[in-house]
């Protein structure tokens, strides 16, 4: 008889093998039949190499002759700013190409201080946090875990199912959400003391627990539902910029111990901005606060450049702004939350993103610096972006097109159908110009687009030649008569 070691060699190892082969193939087999129908639909998402920097004029590998870039989140043009690339060549030659480890341990070094002190005073903020980008700040403020007490009971009946938040509305048609935020009273102090509009000086903890509520605005970013669909919360929607369902829908949220209301500043498929003044009236008269995304915000709307709540005049009213580096800020990397300061000091020890992940890069700290330095320094290219952006949205208007938004530099031009949306981009490029159609599951289906950027740094010929290359391709595709 064999021994036992062989015996189950001779017996199992053939059949695992092939076992293994089989899954795999099952795997190929799935996948290329997910691809296919992406292929099938038209939204296949290729992606185009860059030979260059990013700028107004790029070069594209297979693409002969300069380029115009019309599609980058670079607002200001900071992104290939010499001062702002000497800054991050300095800051690499003193403090490294990174930190091998969490900020914890010992991954803090003094430039990360000085960032976040930089921040909080440009947004006029206690504290700020930094993240490796702004999705991983939405994730860290949504889905940190509140510890409760054993035998604590939470208010009101859940449901598994609320906690899963659909992508788009008509996902899950009929159905209510609504997320929330974790309210520390201390002190005996009740919530409704917010009603009196005073500044937030309590403990506010990025801790969501089952006795809050969170209302947001169905278009809010993928990142915010994605954090919210961490949680274990009340799910309220409120259709996009209602503000009519959203006083509704803050009166059903009464019942829950904390209310926050969550939204876009602006928002990035469709270029509208949000109503703060509207909204931080309600958020008074309810008794709730204000957490906003300022990602396509932050560094050029409002006078100054300090975001939505500088350009409606609320900056006192909005509690809590997550937004990024990777966009204004020098286009690079990394995400921020600035608010009160023992929220932030809360999220140093509990917000998982932060916790488990590595130190932003000595490079990358020191071009966020600088962008926010020059930014601080002068207005003059914040104030550069309105004209230009108004150009480009009269003249295509006047042209046929549908431009999505109003008088933010993120100009929807809206085509519906999402093969349409892809040949004519594909098209562009043919004529010179760097533009991308977007469609499912990046947006709503049957709201297919090509989304044009304005850079401060677009000349009006640049301006007036994707015009032109608009009015051609949109003939030669019907999309114009």
């Amino acid at each position: 008889m064999w021994p036992g070691n062989a015996w189950r060699a001779a017996l199992f190892w053939v059949p695992r093998g092939r076992r293994a082969q089989s899954a795999l193939a099952q795997l190929r087999g799935i996948l290329e039949g997910e691809l296919e129908g992406i292929r099938g639909a038209g939204t296949w998402k290729s992606e185009r190499v860059i030979t260059s920097r990013q700028g107004p004029h790029i070069r594209v590998d297979g693409v002969s002759g300069g380029i115009l870039n019309f599609c980058a989140n670079n607002y200001l043009g900071l992104s290939s700013h010499p001062e702002v690339i000497q800054a991050g060549l300095q800051a690499l030659e003193e403090f490294g190409a990174g930190l091998s480890s969490v900020r914890f341990i010992c991954g803090t070094q003094s430039i990360h201080k000085n960032l976040e002190a930089k921040i909080a005073r440009f947004h006029q903020r206690e504290d700020a946090i930094l993240y490796p980008s702004c999705y991983d700040a939405n994730a860290g403020l949504f889905e940190s875990r509140a510890l409760v007490q054993p035998g604590t009971e939470t208010r009101g009946p859940q449901r598994e199912a609320q906690n899963t938040l659909p992508l788009y509305p008509e996902e899950r048609p009929g159905w209510q959400y609504s997320f929330l935020i974790c309210w520390s009273p201390g002190q005996g102090r009740s919530p409704g003391w917010l009603n009196d509009g005073s500044t937030l000086t309590a403990s506010l903890q990025a801790l969501l627990t089952p006795e809050d509520a969170v209302l947001s605005d169905e278009l809010n970013h993928a990142s915010i539902i994605d954090g919210i669909r961490l949680c274990k919360a009340h799910k309220y929607r409120y259709r996009h910029l209602d503000m009519a369902d959203l006083e509704a829908k803050l009166q059903e949220a009464q019942k829950h111990r904390l209310r926050l209301v969550a939204t876009d500043g602006a928002f990035s498929m469709d270029g509208d901005i949000a109503p703060l003044q509207e909204i931080c009236c309600l958020a008074s008269r309810y008794g709730a606060l204000v957490f906003m995304d300022e990602c396509h915000a932050t560094g050029f709307l409002g006078p100054t450049g300090r975001g939505t709540d500088e350009l409606l005049g609320v900056m006192d009213q909005v509690t809590i702004i997550n937004s990024t580096l990777g966009k204004a800020l020098g286009g690079a990397s990394g995400g921020y939350t600035t608010g009160p300061g023992p929220l932030v000091s809360l999220l140093r020890q509990r917000a998982r993103p932060y916790l488990f992940s590595n130190s932003l890069p000595p490079a990358v700290v020191g071009c966020a610096s600088k962008a926010l330095d020059l930014l601080m320094g002068s207005n003059t290219i914040v104030q550069s972006m309105a004209a230009k952006t108004q150009r480009f949205r009269s003249k295509m208007e006047a042209a046929g097109f549908t431009i999505s938004g109003a008088s933010h530099p993120i100009c929807p031009v809206m085509l519906g159908d999402a093969r349409l949306a892809s040949r004519m981009a594909d098209d562009m490029l043919k004529r010179g110009i760097f533009v991308i159609g977007f469609s499912y599951p990046v947006v709503p289906k049957g709201k297919a687009r090509i989304r044009v950027q304005i850079s401060a740094v677009h000349s009006e010929e640049d301006i007036d030649r994707c015009v032109e290359a608009f009015v051609e391709v949109g003939r030669l595709h019907g999309a114009l008569p």
